[in-house]
């Protein structure tokens, strides 16, 4: 079946690998970039390609993206969200504009085409939303703070987001890739203006990922395949982990952080109210337990 797809940061990377791998499926797609001229598609798709500069950022400018796709093509099946910027510097000394446009971009950007993709989705009752995120969303590597803790924000958001539309059958992903060989993770980030004192931390980052800027581990057109692959699966997971090292990258993550939550577990319960059974028993802890599409 022929679906309508919207996606954004379409012009290079995994969203411009998306549209290819989408139009060659026979499908519909509104490309949206923020320099929509780049985006380049064979001439044979053209009746099925709009193309259209979007400002995330700007909810009213999704908006209109939203509309003029649901007026050429009829609907929205599908929402990729794969626009992204990246920034490098301490806490402390990334610039307050740098640092929010960060978040809102990589966060907000995503928030704003969802909020304005759903009233397209819930009265069909089907629909498909990826946001692309990066296994940095779950790691804490210094000198990246404003990106990663937009994609933390990101991984948050699409979890809860999957509950709430599971019902109305929607279908909501986080797809984290590790490393892709595209040009944009393998161009060098600027060296940052940072005090000495985090030479060590957001220093050496900086200068390790530009010494190793194309050792990339992921096929950007393989990964591609696999967003495809998600919108036709009836119970796709919220998470998905791309890339051998995001797969690698992750239980070690997960892993030293339940050792840290499980040898302070002691402390963490002595601070309850006095007299008050086990929380596993409780409505609270039922309602909370971790569920999938």
């Amino acid at each position: 079946m022929t679906k309508t797809f919207l996606i954004s940061g379409a012009a290079g990377g995994l969203g411009g690998q998306v549209v290819e791998a989408a139009l060659a499926a026979g499908h519909n797609v509104m490309a949206t970039d923020h320099t929509p001229h780049a985006v380049t598609a064979p001439t044979q798709h053209r009746g099925r390609l709009l193309l259209r500069a979007m400002d995330v950022t700007d909810p009213a400018a999704v908006g209109d993206a939203v509309a003029q796709a649901v007026a050429k093509f009829g609907t929205i099946d599908v929402l990729v969200n794969s626009a992204g910027i990246r920034g490098v510097g301490s806490i402390e000394d990334m610039p307050e504009d740098e640092f929010r446009r960060n978040v809102e971009v990589n966060f907000f950007g995503a928030v704003n085409t969802v909020r304005a993709v759903l009233p397209v989705m819930r009265p069909r009752r089907s629909g498909s939303i990826l946001n692309v995120s990066t296994i940095g969303g779950r790691r804490n590597q210094p000198g990246l703070s404003a990106y990663q803790s937009a994609k933390w924000a990101l991984g948050g958001f699409t979890e809860i987001l999957a509950r709430e539309v599971a019902p109305i059958g929607i279908r909501a992903t986080l797809v984290e890739p590790g490393g892709i060989r595209t040009p944009w993770a393998a161009a060098p980030m600027p060296m940052p203006h940072i005090h000495a004192e985090y030479e060590e931390t957001v220093g050496r980052f900086a200068r390790t990922y530009n010494n190793n800027a194309d050792v990339q581990r992921g096929d950007p057109a393989k990964m591609a395949a696999v967003i495809l692959r998600l919108t036709e699966e009836p119970r796709p997971p919220v998470r998905l982990l791309l890339g051998s090292d995001a797969a690698w990258i992750a239980p070690q993550i997960t892993d030293a952080r339940a050792a840290e939550d499980a040898a302070w577990r002691v402390v963490s319960a002595s601070t309850d109210l006095d007299g008050l059974g086990d929380f596993a028993d409780t409505e609270v802890a039922r309602m909370v337990r971790p569920t999938r599409n």
